[in-house]
């Protein structure tokens, strides 16, 4: 193994021994579930936020995600990724929501505000990040949702492998493909 592969993981391992520890210290007391709570909300909001489009409707959801995980707390199975699992249960409580309101998925993006970016570049921003959403609305719905999870839900591959049925490699690949795709169609479009 390469070095930089090596520390390039550290943070991750040091992510997954963190996540363990919180979950043995909520399988002995339910209580300590809220650490898990706290770790992992901000991940769920944003990602039920890029599927419902309306933030009230996120938290809404989110609570309701968090809710059912607590209450089935005790399936979630000690080898798999508890991320994976908690974001399968809010994926499926946003589907709900989806199908009782009758809303239209969105991708959005996420901007960050910088008081050095003049109005012109602001302007040229927004207009690429326009671009940029209509190419990945025009995507399938499965290819739009891996998205979601790895850039709006900052799954690890691993994460969204286990989430989605798929193996790591299959995931980064598809991942990557997509990524090249929407840059080539922004490059053609800028000529």
């Amino acid at each position: 193994m390469h070095v930089n592969s090596m520390t390039e993981s550290l943070p991750n391992i040091h992510q997954k021994v963190e996540e363990q520890l919180l979950i043995q210290e909520a399988r002995r007391d339910i209580k300590a579930f809220d650490k898990l709570y706290q770790r992992y909300l901000s991940q769920v909001v944003r990602y039920l936020y890029s599927r419902l489009g309306n933030m009230g409707d996120a938290e809404d959801v989110a609570a309701q995600a968090f809710l059912a995980a607590y209450e089935s707390f005790s399936s979630f199975k000690k080898e798999g990724f508890f991320a994976a699992w908690l974001f399968a249960i809010a994926r499926n409580k946003a589907v709900d929501h989806l199908r009782r309101n009758r809303l239209f998925e969105q991708l959005d993006e996420v901007n960050l505000a910088d008081p050095a970016v003049t109005p012109e570049k602001k302007l040229e921003s927004s207009q690429e990040s326009a671009s940029i959403s209509r190419l990945i609305s025009a995507l399938p719905d499965r290819d739009q949702e891996l998205l979601r999870l790895r850039y709006v839900a900052d799954l690890s591959f691993p994460e969204i492998a286990v989430l989605l049925h798929r193996r790591t490699d299959a995931v980064k690949k598809r991942t990557y493909r997509l990524l090249a795709k929407i840059r080539t169609q922004m490059e053609v479009g800028n000529e």
